[in-house]
């Protein structure tokens, strides 16, 4: 499975809690967007995570 920004942006959009996750990681560490959906990607969606299969559906369609 590959990171795509827009998929994340989607996922991000339709789920309250990744959209809270990302402002926070914004936030303490300081990091630009972009960076920051990559990092939830890699927490919470790669390696079967729990958002895994709602990002698979988005990459489907």
């Amino acid at each position: 499975m590959r990171y795509f920004k827009s998929n994340m942006e989607k996922l991000v959009n339709q789920e309250p809690e990744l959209k809270k996750r990302l402002k926070v990681l914004m936030k303490e560490m300081e990091l630009e967007k972009s960076f920051a959906l990559k990092a939830l990607y890699h927490s919470e969606v790669a390696d079967s995570g729990p958002y895994m299969k709602q990002y698979q559906e988005l990459d489907n369609q």
